[in-house]
């Protein structure tokens, strides 16, 4: 068993890592898709920034030509940005996490622009009030929250284990997956909603389809007015009231990336995806 050596909490440099890039697969220049004035990955960094455990945020995009846009953009706003390899997003990961000193990197992607900064600082805290008896914590294996609030904790000396020994691609492409998969050899902690609640699979609020995009921007143009750093009660309240607005993406529900591995994936089980063919070829 692989076993990490506990940082005080007041010596460690926490760094939030969200991997962007242009080229994504379904919805090309996504996290460039303007709300309320601003693109969404600048929303999303507000929201992360409002967490109060993390040291600093990076934005870790690749070194192809298309994400100069993004490059550019993070220059303008004052956000630190790191360039790396466009598919073994584990390398990016772990070379951002060298270049910025972390002792512990946070994993949050781009998709999440509806992210709550309280649950962050929730995976955190859970991380540092049991980082000696945990390697890696997250919210997500198994999810419990809405689908958009990923929050992955994962300290240096793991990371580089991982980048080691990780050899499959979409282990290189998802950072996470080899360690989620080795649970005798990693000590993995899961935090999950203090209600008890479970609306992974029922709640889409994270951003891969122009659907999701829509429901993104209905949602910042009912409640950002109001308060800017509303949060995951707020939304629920919103779409409570509001049930047309679920149903912008509710074709997505439950959609996400592991259908495409189950075979592969040890510890993910078909309960926690849905295998129906979506048309892709939607646009905005």
């Amino acid at each position: 068993m692989f076993i990490h050596i506990c940082i005080r909490e007041s010596d460690m440099n926490i760094v939030v890592i969200v991997q962007a890039r242009m080229n994504s697969t379904r919805l090309p220049g996504k996290v460039m898709l303007p709300v309320l004035g601003k693109s969404l990955l600048i929303r999303q960094i507000e929201r992360i920034k409002a967490s109060h455990l993390s040291t600093s945020v990076v934005v870790a995009t690749t070194t192809e030509n298309t994400d100069d846009l993004i490059v550019k953009l993070c220059h303008n706003e004052g956000i630190e940005c790191f360039r790396g390899d466009e598919n073994d997003v584990l390398d990016r990961h772990y070379q951002a996490g060298l270049y910025y000193n972390a002792d512990v990197i946070i994993k949050i992607p781009s998709d999440c622009p509806l992210i709550d900064p309280r649950i962050i600082d929730k995976v955190i805290k859970f991380y540092i009030d049991h980082c000696t008896e945990y390697d890696f914590v997250s919210n997500l294996h198994p999810a419990t929250y809405p689908d958009g609030n990923d929050v992955e904790v994962i300290p240096m000396s793991i990371l580089e284990y991982t980048h080691k020994h990780a050899k499959n691609s979409f282990e290189r492409e998802h950072t996470t997956p080899f360690i989620w998969d080795n649970p005798d050899m990693f000590r993995i902690g899961n935090c999950t909603w203090e209600l008890g609640y479970d609306f992974s699979m029922s709640h889409r609020w994270t951003l891969d389809y122009p659907e999701d995009y829509h429901f993104i921007a209905e949602v910042y143009k009912k409640l950002y007015i109001h308060n800017p750093l509303f949060g995951l009660y707020d939304i629920l309240s919103l779409v409570e009231d509001h049930p047309e607005i679920t149903e912008i993406n509710s074709r997505y529900v439950g959609v996400n990336w592991y259908r495409k591995h189950l075979h592969q994936l040890k510890t993910v089980n078909i309960s926690q995806t849905r295998l129906e063919y979506f048309d892709d070829r939607a646009r905005i």
